[in-house]
């Protein structure tokens, strides 16, 4: 494709994202860096269609972006803009300092985003995966009924109620509190297993079988702890938005937690995924705008934006980058810990 082609599907874009109307040849003219006559612009539109970057929703109407138009345009085609220091500095009192606890922090990010973009914000907090267990404790609550309390060096608690067949006598309770004390005290989230699980159910029934239970309830807390915590935000966004189907919106509400696998196969950097490339993320002609941040060196979860494939990706993605290292900072306290360079000036790394 030659360079004249490439600025004219630029501009289609850039023109379609503004107006969200079909772009026209005579538009196009009318730019100062193209400078080529209407039908130059026409024929060249009509082959940016036959290779598929455009398309024609009426006769008579102009051209729209396709997915692989917008694809191209935003991998090598898209100048990004530096945000004013301005505006970094009115992000900077809307996040919170290093004294903010860290998901106020991201809670921030995520309500300023929705706020800035008039979209859906997503985050995903992967940190309990790499933090260590520090406490478990079962608590008798009630004839037969026990309260695991599971608590993790990063401050998550998860908490599980089990039924037994017996009450257990106090001999009993500290023998497994002393049990699960030594084998799980100090060991990392990402290191449990079921393997890990089944010989301490092995082990306790050897002195008590109905113990067993107790040793389930801390598995499946330790899975919950390994799964990616994912909140979304501003919803109501992506269901008044007159581009997306609002029973596919509503479906993706209901099962928000299927998108964690795709973020989590995300790389460092701004990434742009879009509805029709994943079935973890079933929204027809929507697009995910996403960058990981991180503490002290380690992932640990992912801040973005959903709305429909329309939107201003120029204007999303340095916000996106911004924040993102901007919590990266704040958590680590290091600018070693900041991934420089998320987004270049030709766009995101994918």
């Amino acid at each position: 494709m030659d360079e004249r082609k490439l600025k004219i599907l630029a501009a289609v874009v850039d023109e379609y994202v503004r107006t969200g109307e079909p772009v026209g040849s005579k538009v196009i003219s009318k730019l100062d860096n193209i400078k080529v006559s209407s039908a130059t612009i026409r024929n060249d539109m009509a082959a940016l269609e036959q290779m598929g970057y455009l398309e024609q929703p009426h006769t008579s109407a102009g051209r729209i972006p396709t997915f692989a138009g917008y694809r191209l345009y935003i991998d090598e085609l898209m100048t990004l803009p530096d945000l004013p220091d301005e505006e970094k500095s009115r992000l900077d009192g809307l996040l919170g300092d290093k004294d903010t606890p860290e998901e106020l922090l991201v809670q921030n990010a995520a309500a300023a985003l929705t706020e800035i973009t008039q979209c859906a914000a997503v985050v995903t907090n992967s940190a309990p995966r790499f933090s260590v267990i520090s406490k478990v404790e079962v608590i008798p609550t009630g004839k037969r009924l026990y309260v695991i309390l599971l608590i993790t060096s990063n401050g998550s608690i998860k908490n599980k109620a089990c039924r037994l067949e017996f009450d257990l006598s106090h001999e009993q309770l500290e023998f497994f509190t002393h049990y699960i004390e030594e084998n799980l005290n100090g060991v990392s989230v990402e290191q449990l297993s079921e393997e890990m699980f089944d010989k301490m159910v092995a082990a306790v029934s050897a002195y008590m079988v109905s113990l067993s239970p107790l040793v389930k309830g801390i598995c499946e807390l330790s899975e919950d702890l390994r799964q990616q915590e994912l909140t979304l935000s501003g919803g109501e966004k992506l269901l008044s938005c007159e581009e997306l189907d609002k029973m596919e919106v509503v479906r993706f509400i209901e099962h928000k937690n299927q998108l964690s696998d795709m973020l989590e196969d995300t790389f460092s950097g701004i990434q742009v995924k879009f509805g029709s490339e994943s079935d973890s993320f079933a929204i027809g002609n929507s697009s995910l705008i996403v960058s990981k941040y991180r503490k002290d060196g380690k992932e640990a979860g992912s801040l973005g934006v959903i709305g429909p494939m329309r939107v201003d990706y120029k204007k999303i993605i340095p916000y996106v980058d911004y924040l993102t290292q901007k919590i990266s900072y704040l958590m680590s306290g290091s600018d070693d810990d900041i991934v420089s360079g998320a987004a270049d000036e030709t766009g995101p790394k994918t």
